[in-house]
Formats: C-alpha cells, structure tokens, sequence
C-alpha cells in the first residue's frame, strides 16, 4: 500500500536596505512533528548593483540547506531514539 505525505516549506525573506541584507527563513511544516526552521542570510557589498533577486535567491538557498542539515540532525536523532545505538548520516 502506497501512503502520500505532503510536507511544506514557507520561506520567509526580509530584506534590510540600509544594511542591504537579506534574510530567508525556511520552515518545514509536517504532521509528524514540530516544524523545522533553517536560515540564510545575503550580503550586498557596496559596489554590487541593485538587485533585489539575486539577494533573495542566495538567502533562500541557503536557508533551504541549513533546513537540509537541520532535518538531517532531527532524521539523526530519531533514528538513536530507537536503535540506542550512534547514528550518522550524511548529504
């Protein structure tokens, strides 16, 4: 028998012109447990031009692999949980 999840990730970016940083959150929504939260940030240097995308992208990219890793350290955690033994994994 086959089961579907859907799990979902709201990213949230806020970007700060004065300071021109960008910030992403990624949260990981599922029914199993509490949501999983990565973050990212983006640095403007003051010779790049102004383009408020390429921030975005690069914050939420990495908000979305700091979620990767976070979701590998709960997967890592769950898995000691239940064989009492150490467990590693990998990307």
């Amino acid at each position: 028998m086959t089961h579907t999840r859907t799990w979902t990730v709201q990213v949230n970016i806020a970007e700060d012109e004065l300071e021109r940083t960008t910030h992403a959150a990624a949260v990981l929504h599922t029914d199993a447990r509490s949501p999983v939260r990565g973050e990212g940030h983006a640095r403007r240097r003051p010779t790049d031009m102004e383009v408020p995308e390429i921030g975005d992208e690069l914050a939420t990219a990495r908000a979305l692999a700091d979620l990767a890793y976070q979701l590998l350290d709960v997967t890592t955690a769950d898995i000691e949980q239940f064989t009492h033994k150490p467990a590693r994994l990998t990307a």
